[in-house]
């Protein structure tokens, strides 16, 4: 299998990522903040071990790291917290995950907010200047920023964006999905309020373990509930945290997995990973130009891009050329990509597209095998 999904989760792992699961599953037992005894303490120190990985990562050491099940839980969790203190006026990019439009939409549909989009001017390049006079017309109470688009890989610049939604007292929220452990960003800014990681994509860890990063002084309200293992006799979610937020009962292998990635990722170094996966994006797109049947989307130059790529099959629908590639052995994503928005504004709305995605771990092998199935492809079309 040559595979070209990285955008949804990373593969291959890290060997010692694999190592490190199954260590955990065949000699650690307890959960996180359940218990005293021996092995209930390792998992508590892998995990605050983690923590650490994750602040040193993304330059946040004075921020708060909340471990979540998903990236969509911690999206949720800041979102309608902060509609919950209050929040009316909303910003996103017009590149947000349906993890941010929906639960938006859930709450403009009642009446409750509006949300509006941030310009974008010709190259796809975001205007601050424009972006400016919006905040100016109409004051933001939350801005949401995804750093890089999961269409075409598209980097924003967050830092610029939320300094001027600071300039209006605006919460500040960056979904680094795409991005965590592999662009350089000072999350410990406090122009950023919060930003959410996915431990399996970028951060190379397992499916089941993501999490956020917050300013410990920002009070954010619970919307989630359940036990913690801290204040059992409480019935209000403790004030502290990450306690009032990590409820329910941590995935202890996935944290064990995340701790083997984030170490093998800070021993590799974030520009050095970067470096490799551009590498892999530019042959990428070496050997999707030379196929005159597909149609490269939104990838204008002069921009910053992570691995991810989006084409078009002359002819052929996303999802048909979707099983092309399966037959010949070649993973890929079609469609929307759960981000209906950056599709109308490429133009590629309701269709969607093809995407392939590389990692720094894409092989030599998987470009041989995606080249024959494009040679292929092209001759049966």
């Amino acid at each position: 299998m040559a595979y070209f999904d990285n955008a949804a989760t990373s593969f291959p792992k890290p060997e010692t990522v694999y190592q490190s699961m199954d260590y955990f599953n065949r000699n650690t037992s307890g959960s996180f903040g359940r218990g005293n005894y021996g092995v209930a303490g390792m998992v508590r120190s892998l995990t605050e071990e983690t923590r650490s990985n994750i602040q040193l990562l993304l330059q946040c050491p004075s921020k708060q790291v909340v471990f979540e099940p998903t990236a969509t839980i911690s999206l949720n969790i800041i979102i309608q917290g902060v509609i919950e203190k209050g929040a009316r006026t909303v910003y996103i990019s017009p590149f947000e995950h349906n993890a941010v439009t929906r639960t938006l939409h859930h709450y403009e549909s009642a009446g409750i907010i509006k949300v509006l989009q941030l310009s974008i001017q010709k190259g796809l390049r975001y205007d601050l200047q424009r972006i400016q006079y919006q905040f100016e017309n109409d004051a933001p109470d939350l801005v949401i920023l995804s750093h890089a688009s999961n269409v075409i890989g598209l980097v924003a610049p967050v830092t610029q964006i939320c300094a001027l939604a600071k300039q209006f007292n605006a919460v500040t929220l960056v979904d680094m999905a795409q991005t965590a452990g592999l662009v350089d960003l000072n999350v410990g800014s406090e122009v950023i309020d919060f930003a959410v990681f996915a431990g399996h994509k970028t951060l190379l860890g397992p499916t089941g373990i993501s999490g956020f990063v917050m300013k410990p002084d920002f009070f954010l309200p619970a919307v989630l509930f359940g036990g913690t293992g801290f204040e059992s006799a409480n019935q209000d979610m403790p004030a502290s945290l990450p306690e009032r937020f990590e409820f329910g009962t941590m995935n202890g292998v996935g944290v064990a997995g995340l701790h083997a990635s984030t170490k093998w990722i800070l021993d590799q170094g974030v520009a050095a990973m970067y470096a490799k996966e551009s590498a892999n994006r530019t042959r990428l797109i070496e050997l999707l130009e030379s196929y005159g049947c597909l149609t490269i989307v939104g990838n204008p130059s002069g921009n910053q891009y992570v691995g991810i790529v989006s084409c078009l099959l002359d002819g052929i629908s996303s999802d048909t050329a979707g099983l092309l590639f399966a037959e010949r052995n070649v993973s890929v994503r079609t469609g929307l990509h759960c981000a209906p928005l950056a599709h109308q504004q490429l133009g590629t709305y309701p269709a969607g597209t093809i995407r392939f995605s590389v990692s720094c771990l894409t092989t030599d092998e998987d470009f041989a095998v995606l080249e024959s199935a494009l040679d292929d492809i092209s001759m049966n079309l």
